[in-house]
């Protein structure tokens, strides 16, 4: 709607009907999650980071280890056959995490925290599509159907 004038009651309906179904969409993508399908009170950046460090789960099950080296390639190769223990996101100095769709500042300086709280000395780079400021949040939930991208095919 282009002015408060147009707003109709109807108009304004479909909005927030809009809102509510991107809304459903969202937490339907949650539930593909084995872990991480609850939305609670705490983000979901938080969780992901606690369960790569947590030191009681030896495998993350929503999580998955990138094998870089020859070691963690044999480790991942034999673990077909022996009880080898497969490589752990935790095991390396350094921490790759690459988040789609956008972050926010509060939720960078949360993961640097939290990783120092955790595992002190342990780097961590964060990568993003994009760097949200709270205005960019009715745009992604009203503009485009971002779970649902139009790929061309």
């Amino acid at each position: 709607c282009d002015s408060s004038i147009n707003l109709t009651f109807h108009k304004s309906k479909i909005a927030v009907d809009d809102l509510f179904t991107s809304l459903w969409d969202i937490a339907g993508a949650r539930n593909l999650m084995k872990q991480f399908k609850s939305a609670s009170y705490k983000p979901l950046l938080k969780q992901v980071v606690e369960e790569i460090f947590n030191p009681e789960r030896p495998d993350p099950v929503d999580i998955e280890h990138m094998s870089s080296g020859l070691t963690d390639l044999l480790k991942t190769g034999f673990s077909m056959f022996m009880k080898v223990s497969r490589p752990h996101p935790s095991d390396h100095p350094l921490l790759i995490l690459f988040v789609v769709g956008g972050i926010t500042v509060s939720e960078a300086k949360m993961i640097k925290d939290l990783v120092l709280s955790l595992k002190p000395g342990t780097q961590v780079i964060i990568l993003s599509t994009r760097l949200l400021k709270p205005l960019h949040i009715p745009e992604l939930l009203f503009a485009t159907d971002r779970l649902h991208p139009d790929l061309g095919f």
